[in-house]
């Protein structure tokens, strides 16, 4: 982390990879997001999911094993596990005891299901755990967080889920539509300021992970809709002029220059079926909510 801060830090302009939003209290931060009413993707999400769940298991079959990515709360897996035919769970995600708490809970609450937990960044190449069998498998990465990535990001990203599931293994995942500026931005500048919290809580964990003398009363959250690369972007800009010191280097911020912590690229149904075919998956079934705001895919690994 300190290394990656670092560079980001001494970047032009400055960034930081939104995977470090996710220690316990973002992972926590992010799950009262979930539930704002501005928020729209979750409830959206899980409503269609709620409707396709019959038609996911016909083209998930039996027997299955289920590897949520970036498995947060397991919330959403849950409306699979009720009517998918599935042996086994892995969860993945970065946040170790969001991880653990999480999995227990299934695992406690679904006595037949055999439940695993990897703690690993998916974002770079993985390995499934040696118990895992990798004939059957059924890929689920809900949330629209392919959004966080760049398209090339997205396209590299989905490459390696190719490499990593046998040839027609499914893929079922959240994916953001263009819609309304205003819309999106109230989504990621709810009244209530969780959002601002969960972005602001990457420079709380700076000063208690990394020791970086830094004050989160000299930023603030700024997040817009960039709609010539059509994505929202998430930034921490600086209030006032000022100089940070972290291993050895000397890190200088003009007033209003910002950290870009996250963005969220929104795709049209044809842009993003496009993109996942360029990667290796063929598009098998896509819905979509009545007003048009969101949209989940079922794809599938071709040889």
């Amino acid at each position: 982390m300190a290394e990656e801060v670092l560079t980001g830090l001494t970047s032009r302009p400055k960034f930081c990879s939104p995977k470090f939003l996710y220690d316990q209290k973002g992972s926590e931060l992010f799950e009262k997001i979930c539930e704002l009413p501005e928020y729209y993707p979750t409830r959206t999400e899980e409503a269609i999911l709620a409707r396709a769940v019959p038609e996911i298991a016909n083209l998930a079959g039996p027997g299955a094993t289920l590897v949520e990515f970036g498995s947060g709360a397991s919330r959403k897996v849950r409306l699979l596990l009720e009517c998918l035919s599935v042996n086994r769970y892995l969860g993945i995600d970065i946040s170790r005891e969001f991880l653990i708490n999480s999995t227990r809970r299934l695992a406690a609450d679904y006595p037949w299901l055999e439940v695993h937990a990897a703690c690993a960044d998916f974002t770079r190449p993985v390995d499934l755990p040696q118990d895992i069998e990798p004939n059957r498998l059924v890929g689920f990465f809900p949330g629209s967080s392919i959004g966080n990535f760049t398209p090339q990001e997205a396209e590299g990203f989905l490459k390696g889920l190719h490499r990593l599931l046998p040839p027609g293994s499914g893929l079922l995942l959240g994916v953001d539509l263009v819609k309304d500026q205003k819309t999106l931005e109230a989504a990621y500048n709810d009244l209530s300021g969780v959002t601002a919290e969960f972005n602001l809580n990457l420079l709380d964990r700076m000063q208690r992970e990394l020791g970086l003398a830094i004050d989160r009363n000299r930023f603030r959250h700024h997040a817009f809709f960039n709609p010539r690369e059509s994505r929202i972007e998430m930034h921490l800009e600086s209030r006032v002029a000022q100089v940070l010191r972290f291993n050895g280097q000397t890190i200088r911020f003009r007033e209003g220059e910002s950290i870009h912590t996250e963005n969220s690229y929104k795709y049209s149904v044809p842009g993003f079926k496009n993109l996942a075919a360029r990667a290796g998956f063929s598009g098998r079934r896509v819905w979509v909510d009545e007003k048009g705001l969101f949209s989940v895919h079922y794809l599938v690994a071709s040889p």
